[in-house]
This record gives structure tokens, sequence and C-alpha cells, in this order.
């Protein structure tokens, strides 16, 4: 009787397993949406480690482009999505500046997100086509300031905007802000001559170094690159203590379980320790920078409150 007792006792939870179980990871294809236009430097990284996750996952990795409003369109259709990690965002740094530079979101960058990893470091360079009457940065800097308004600086999102305009203003310089989607659209002005010069990532500006037609002018940070390491950095080429960077990160809508978040980690973890795919890498002039979610909301946090600094002192300009 006893034993009939707890055999009974046992059925509905048995049979309650299966509906309150989770489903396992991915069931269905794997959605990175990229909140910008294709060809830039993350539109590129995406979809390199979309590759490389293809031959560990039983189902596909696609990236779907979202461009517009500086990344808030493709954002919100994350923010909005199931949190089973079948749609992730690939982001880059301006994902939290955003909040003190656009005049509304329509979302919380941080309380309305998941976290799940840190990709890479974001390096920016000054790039400038071979056509421009200036060579290196110091030339440049010169000819802005003898030709006030006439050396414009291309950006594609306000962490390359904020770089263009801290550097014109630390010169006195009128350098004013010309904006574009993607890194790629930019790339293709500074060839063609349309753009003077343009603020991108490294993987931006690496496919078109090759061509001949492109200088890199300078680099953001405080170290320089090791895909230009020969071009100075800001602080180096005369402007001292200049040090920016952004990053790229894959994020996923609120509410994913930590379980989820780590298996998803995984997955990106062991794609960023194939050889092939840190190769890769070199070649597209990215730096891999992998960091799981905790270090990633630590790192958005933290500059989330360099940025409401920054806005408090009037160095962000709120668009209207």
């Amino acid at each position: 009787m006893r034993m009939l007792r707890r055999t009974m006792l046992a059925v509905p939870a048995l049979l309650s397993w299966p509906v309150h179980a989770q489903a396992p990871w991915p069931s269905r294809p794997v959605r990175i949406v990229v909140p910008y236009a294709a060809g830039g430097g993350t539109d590129i990284l995406a979809r390199a480690i979309g590759e490389a996750l293809r031959g560990s996952l039983p189902q596909p990795v696609v990236v779907e482009n979202r461009a517009g409003a500086a990344g808030v369109i493709g954002t919100e259709v994350v923010v909005r999505a199931e949190p089973d990690g079948h749609t992730l965002l690939a982001v880059v740094s301006t994902h939290v500046m955003n909040r003190y530079h656009l005049a509304s979101i329509p979302y919380d960058p941080i309380r309305d997100v998941t976290p799940i990893a840190m990709l890479t470091r974001n390096t920016m360079v000054l790039v400038a086509g071979v056509t421009q009457p200036f060579a290196d940065f110091r030339a440049m800097i010169d000819h802005a300031r003898r030709n006030p308004a006439a050396v414009g600086t291309g950006s594609t999102e306000a962490l390359s905007s904020f770089i263009g305009q801290e550097v014109a203003r630390r010169a006195n310089a009128q350098m004013p802000d010309i904006q574009y989607r993607s890194g790629g659209q930019l790339m293709n002005d500074i060839v063609a001559g349309h753009l003077p010069t343009g603020w991108t990532s490294t993987a931006s500006a690496m496919p078109h170094i090759q061509t001949g037609r492109v200088r890199v002018l300078a680099a953001s940070t405080a170290t320089r690159t090791p895909f230009f390491p020969d071009v100075p950095t800001i602080a180096e080429a005369g402007i001292p203590e200049f040090e920016l960077a952004g990053w790229v990160a894959l994020l996923g809508p609120k509410g994913m379980s930590d379980a989820l978040t780590a298996r998803i980690h995984g997955a990106v973890a062991g794609a960023f320790a194939d050889p092939a795919l840190r190769q890769r890498f070199t070649a597209l002039g990215i730096e891999p920078d992998l960091r799981d979610g905790t270090a990633l909301r630590a790192q958005m946090e933290r500059e989330d409150r360099l940025w409401a600094a920054a806005a408090a002192a009037g160095t962000i300009q709120r668009q209207n």
C-alpha cells in the first residue's frame, strides 16, 4: 500500500516534467540580428562567428541586418523576442551610449537585455583617401585649422562620432561630423574621395588597405593596434591622454536563464578556440577579447556611468 501511494504521488510529477522542462538549444535556426547595414565591422564579425558555429550546432545560424536609428531598430527586435536563445544581438558599445546620445530609445540598454559574451575589442582608426591633401594626422589637423569645416569626419554610431568631435575639440579645429549607416558605406566614400576622413573599426578598414587608396592616420586606443603597428595613437600624434575604444558583444533578450546563457557562451568559446577562426580574425582586422556575461555586464555598467558623467558635463550632445 505504501509503495502504491509513492507511485501514485510520483505520477503527476513525471507527467508534468516534459511540460516544464526547458527545450534544448538550439531547437530551430538561431538568428543573430546585426542592427547596422551589411559590410561594416560588426556584420563581418557576426558572419564569421556564425559560420564557425555551424559545425558545432545542430541548427543553422543566420545573420540578419536590421539597420536604422543608430542600432535601435534592430535592438528593439531582439529586446521583444522570446528569451529562448534563438534570437540574439551582435552590437557595438554605443548600445550603452545611445541612451545619452539619442533623443529617446524604447528600452533600457542594460536592464532589458541578457549579456552573453564580450566578443572583441573595437579599436577605432582614422582613415583618409590617398588623394586628400595630407598624409598623416598632424598634417590633417593643420589643414583643418587652415580650412575650417572643410575636413569632414565620417562616423557610423555614437562612439565614432564622439571620438571625431572630441579630437576636433581638443585640436581646436572645425571638423563636421558626417554620419553613415555602416562602416562599409563610409569606407566606400573614403576610397572614392567623397569623404575626407572617417573613424571606423579596423575590421571595416582592413579590406581597403591593400588597394593602396586608403591611409590609416591614427588609432584611438592607448597602445597601437597590432593590425597597423606603424600607425601612431592619437596621444602619440599630439593629443595627450587620449584613449577611447569600443567593443562588440553578443546579447539576448531579458529573462534568459543562466544555464542557457552559459550554453551559448560555451558554443562561442568553442568557436573562438578554433585556429581557423582566429586566423580569419587576424586577416579581417578583428581583435578577439572573449569574456563571459558577468564581465560584459560589469563593463556595460561601468561605461554607463562614464557616459552619464560625460552627458552631465555637456561633452555628449543629445540629438533632437
